[in-house]
């Protein structure tokens, strides 16, 4: 009996054990990398540049003119609309054309916010009245225009943005111009590159600069002395950047700081030497090693 009863007792206490519920196991917080939670929350830019609506005369030939604009429609309006107004920035200043401005200012009056594709269209219709009056002449050269966004950088501590411009407009070669838009995504607000800096040290970052331009005269084998470059081709400094991955880009245009024939410069100032002059969190993060590894390190060595 008292066998029956111990055997009773062990078995109610089986099944009792096995009635409870089973915890779900918890992630340690501790165990979640810093580096992937900011990855998770870290807005990022995304998009594509898409053709503007034009509406072109129907022509066929290698003599047809070729006018092309892309704007970007991305996941951040205030970004799409700030490339807009540079687009069209672009475009004045690329066909110096007095009727498409006033064409434009005649439709700004009767509309308060023309679309993007209306005032190009009237760039467009200007490009073509061009093209007539060089076919008029017997010019029979194949004019173009091209402007065009492309995201570069879509996260970290600035967003990218290139503006691609070509044109030919029959003369003895084209022209080409890149420019870059850096941009806060937290923020939602453009970065320019005194943004960048610490306080005061425009001046510091100049003669990095230019440094970097005598290197870029030898370098390129322009002149054996920069300073008699310099009589023909002064040295001056540009506000169109983007951080690289080796160090932060100075991007110049066509006879800014040479001859057509070195066509668009750059002039790239090493991370290395930008310390103390641009702000932390513009510069490549270092990574260390976690306390943890270390000991264990130093157990494994003993």
């Amino acid at each position: 009996m008292k066998n029956f009863y111990k055997y009773s007792v062990l078995a109610c206490a089986i099944l009792l054990a096995a009635c409870q519920p089973k915890s779900e196991p918890k992630e340690s917080q501790e165990s979640q990398d810093p580096a992937t939670i900011q990855q998770q929350t870290e807005p990022t830019l995304r998009g594509e540049s898409v053709k503007v609506a034009l509406t072109l005369p129907e022509c066929k030939g290698n003599t047809c003119p070729d006018f092309v604009v892309e704007r970007l429609q991305s996941n951040f309006s205030f970004i799409d609309q700030f490339l807009d107004e540079q687009i069209l920035d672009q475009l004045s200043k690329m066909l110096d054309v007095v009727d498409a401005d006033k064409a434009i200012s005649t439709v700004q009056a009767a509309e308060q916010k023309p679309n993007l594709d209306t005032q190009v269209q009237h760039y467009a219709n200007a490009f073509i009245k061009i093209d007539e009056e060089l076919k008029a002449l017997s010019i029979s050269h194949q004019i173009s225009l091209l402007v065009k966004p492309k995201i570069l950088q879509t996260e970290g501590s600035l967003a990218t943005v290139v503006l691609n411009s070509s044109s030919y407009m029959g003369g003895a070669h084209g022209s080409t111009s890149q420019r870059y838009y850096n941009f806060d995504l937290v923020n939602q607000k453009q970065i320019n590159l005194n943004d960048l800096l610490l306080a005061k040290q425009q001046a510091a970052l100049k003669k990095l600069a230019h440094d970097a331009f005598k290197a870029w005269i030898v370098d390129s084998k322009l002149a054996n002395n920069p300073e008699e470059y310099e009589q023909a081709w002064p040295f001056e400094m540009t506000d169109n950047f983007l951080l690289g991955e080796n160090g932060l880009i100075l991007q110049y245009g066509e006879y800014e700081i040479g001859p057509y024939v070195v066509g668009l410069p750059r002039l790239v100032i090493p991370f290395d030497q930008l310390k103390g002059v641009l702000k932390p969190e513009y510069l490549p993060k270092v990574d260390v090693p976690a306390a943890s590894t270390v000991v264990a390190d130093t157990k494994s060595k003993t």
